[in-house]
């Protein structure tokens, strides 16, 4: 007996100590590092158990066998500007003097060029973007990539099913990526119902018990892509289904939402991140549109893809840096607002420089918990003087981002540590002052019809409130 209470000691010891220094040694957050370390140590057995099972990323190993050529790149924009602007290296590029800034820190981050010749159109809710991206679909020649977080089954969702299904049919390649979490959203799932339709859709880390347990929420794919002949692509905050169409009287669960419509070189950049998202998923290599780029228009563009199989967070990395270069006026617009330190540090440092901050947040949020742990730390952003605004139903689900009405960036990513460090996003930065000065009368129009919130409003909550919105805070890491 003595023998077997030393080897199941031993055992459990050698066991605590991996896993916890396994997590000492690959956590990205001291929170999250000391959080294992302590789960790991102070369990005998359990613990480690638990941290092999939801503790290790295995997600960076897989993403660094995609080795996908990248697209074409490097097409300069024509015609003037009406703003002062410089050439931009690489790539000779025109963008404003004020953005060459955040480009440099852009280029560093993203190692991927600055596109120009790009044509940019904004889609208010799915009642202006479901149309426009069902058009393309019907006219798409070759090929069709379609992603995103959500995929409803509901009418919207069908029609989506239905087009992508004749596509198919008449010959045009089409692969579709649903992520494996958000399609439990809706029964039947979209992924069956495209099986049945004969298109090719893969699931992106999908829960399972076997061959061991995956059963990651927050390891999801956030991105919203679609993709067409390698010439027209969409991206933004909007999923696919029935609660985007903002002027149904009868749908209680309206969200409103935000999408673009992208024409020119930066469609290839869309494409290339699908095709990369592609392969993880089923091993297949598609190779990317092989024709000439066109020129569409002025504007300058990248993509950022940003994930936990990154070595930084490049969009943290990146919208922290265009805070701190912003010089006349920061606009942020985003449903899900818990800010890491470092951003906190730069909306107040920006502000004290004389810079105005406008952070458009729901009145009423469709994840009440988060909406609680953000009104906890209002009062350091407040207190310097940032502008606050709490926007009426429908719930807004748009992530809009400008500096200086010169710079802006859309996509998928919110502004909280499960967009920014756990799940896979991808945003499109522009550089265009018609497409910019567009997004910011968008946010100046919903600040009008907004509830400015002050420090007193935040100050004055009751004691039950503030301390529930306390407790929330603590686990905001996590949310």
């Amino acid at each position: 007996m003595p023998f077997i209470h030393w080897t199941i000691l031993v055992l459990n010891l050698a066991l605590s100590l991996l896993s916890a220094g396994h997590a000492l040694f690959f956590k990205r957050t001291p929170q999250s590092a000391l959080g294992w370390v302590a789960v790991c140590l102070a369990f005998p057995f359990v613990g480690p158990v638990i941290y092999f099972i939801f503790g290790i990323n295995r997600i960076r190993q897989r993403a660094r066998k995609l080795e996908i050529k990248r697209p074409p790149q490097g097409i300069e924009p024509g015609g003037g500007r009406s703003i002062e602007t410089v050439k931009y290296s690489p790539g000779n590029l025109e963008v404003s003097r004020a953005a060459a800034d955040i480009a440099r820190i852009s280029d560093n981050v993203t190692r991927l060029p600055l596109v120009g010749g790009n044509r940019i159109k904004s889609l208010y809710n799915g009642e202006k973007a479901y149309p426009a991206m069902i058009k393309t679909i019907e006219h798409a020649k070759e090929r069709v990539f379609l992603g995103t977080y959500i995929f409803d089954t509901d009418s919207t969702g069908r029609k989506m099913i239905d087009a992508l299904a004749d596509a198919q049919k008449r010959g045009v390649k089409v692969c579709v990526i649903v992520d494996g979490f958000g399609e439990l959203y809706s029964s039947p799932r979209a992924s069956t119902l495209l099986a049945r339709a004969g298109v090719p859709c893969a699931r992106f880390l999908p829960p399972r018990l076997l061959p061991f347990p995956m059963l990651h929420i927050n390891l999801s794919t956030h991105r919203k892509t679609l993709v067409a002949d390698g010439e027209i692509g969409y991206t933004g905050g909007m999923n696919i289904g029935d609660r985007h169409l903002v002027d149904a009287p009868k749908n209680r669960k309206r969200v409103a939402d935000t999408h673009f419509r992208f024409e020119g070189p930066v469609v290839r950049q869309l494409e290339h991140s699908f095709l990369e998202d592609w392969y993880f998923c089923t091993g297949e290599s598609v190779e990317p549109t092989a024709s000439h780029i066109v020129s569409r228009g002025t504007a300058v563009c990248r993509t950022i893809t940003d994930g936990p199989n990154e070595p930084v967070d490049k969009l943290s990395t990146i919208l922290v840096g265009a805070v701190a270069t912003a010089r006349r006026r920061v606009m942020i617009m985003t449903p899900y607002f818990l800010p890491s330190v470092e951003m906190i540090s730069a909306i107040q440092t920006s502000v004290l420089r004389g810079t105005r901050v406008d952070i458009v947040l729901p009145a009423k949020n469709n994840l009440p918990y988060i909406q609680w742990a953000s009104n906890n730390m209002l009062w350091e952003l407040l207190y310097w003087g940032a502008n606050v605004y709490f926007q009426p139903p429908p719930f807004v689900h748009s992530k809009l981002f400008v500096t200086d009405e010169e710079y802006a960036q859309i996509g998928s990513a919110n502004i909280d540590p499960r967009s920014l460090k756990l799940n896979f996003e991808l945003n499109v930065e522009i550089f265009d002052r018609e497409t910019v000065d567009g997004i910011s009368a968008h946010i100046d129009n919903r600040i009008e019809h907004s509830r400015q919130i002050y420090l007193g409003d935040i100050d004055n909550r009751s004691f039950p409130v503030k301390t529930r919105d306390a407790l929330m805070w603590l686990f905001s890491p996590y949310l």
